[in-house]
């Protein structure tokens, strides 16, 4: 009497990030992005305009605040197109980044029914938002060259910005968006944490007037990972005699490497949990 040889079970996984590769990836990313944009405004009577107005209020409300009352005016070259291009800026990364933490849940249908890429899902949100900050970049650059700064071959290096804060912004997108559906409270703990690194990071100040008057806080300030982008902006786009990121006036050198270190390893782990949470993202909805 032969006896069957036992039947080895092998694990089956879910969709991975990239499924059917990076082409169709990139281009399922791509077609999401521009019809997102476009849904965004389509019907509204402003349509784009409306993306411009959001940043540009507050920044009337923050330049009226911070030159007369805290009198930055005086003292910051350049100021209210200093802040108008750091909330611009930050205004990319807490758009992009809110959208994320839903985003999955938000494409349920989809990632229930198909072996879709769940890269394509946050990336779709991150690019959605850097088509408007690339808009609003031609209006901060009308800005600019109105309040009287000349043009530098550093603003050649905008590109570096962009791609760092891109980056960076995607990391914590792909982070968020694979967690939300197992702990939903993260929508509401980001939204708060989001506002608060708002105030945290260099924009609506230089760091050099917080070393001014807290030495320590200028350096825990200069931790926060977005802190060398936000130095950069203003050296390379408005004023090229502020102190370079890691300098003694910006915190100094270790916490320069403290902040790209911080850099590295948020965008790698949202590589990695994003990696992991991807096969069974599905069950969890």
């Amino acid at each position: 009497m032969s006896t069957s040889e036992p039947v080895e079970l092998k694990e089956v996984r879910g969709p991975s990030i990239l499924s059917g590769g990076w082409r169709r990836t990139w281009e399922l990313c791509r077609l999401m992005s521009v019809t997102d944009f476009k849904r965004n405004y389509f019907g509204t009577v402003l349509g784009y305009l409306w993306s411009l107005a959001r940043p540009l209020l507050l920044f009337a409300v923050l330049v009226e605040v911070f030159t007369h009352v805290f009198r930055l005016g005086h003292t910051v070259p350049h100021y209210p197109v200093f802040l108008l291009l750091n909330i611009v800026l930050f205004g990319f990364f807490q758009e992009a980044t809110v959208t994320a933490v839903g985003s999955v849940v938000g494409s349920e249908g989809i990632v229930r029914k198909t072996q879709f890429p769940r890269l394509a899902i946050p990336l779709a949100v991150v690019l959605t938002a850097f088509y408007n900050l690339v808009l609003n970049l031609v209006v901060v650059f009308v800005f600019i060259l109105a309040f009287g700064v000349s043009p530098m071959w550093t603003w050649l290096l905008l590109g570096v910005l962009l791609a760092l804060l891109f980056v960076f912004t995607l990391g914590v997108s792909m982070f968020l968006s694979s967690l939300y559906p197992r702990f939903r409270d993260l929508a509401i703990l980001w939204g708060v944490f989001v506002t608060a690194l708002f105030y945290a990071t260099p924009l609506l100040y230089p760091i050099t007037r917080v070393g001014a008057t807290s030495h320590t806080l200028s350096k825990l300030i200069a931790l926060n990972p977005l802190a060398p982008v936000f130095e950069l902006a203003n050296k390379w786009i408005i004023n090229p005699r502020a102190p370079w990121p890691g300098s003694a006036a910006t915190g100094g050198p270790g916490a320069l490497v403290v902040s790209i270190v911080l850099f590295v390893v948020i965008c790698a782990l949202g590589v990695f949990v994003f990696r992991r949470e991807a096969p069974r993202i599905a069950e969890q909805l």
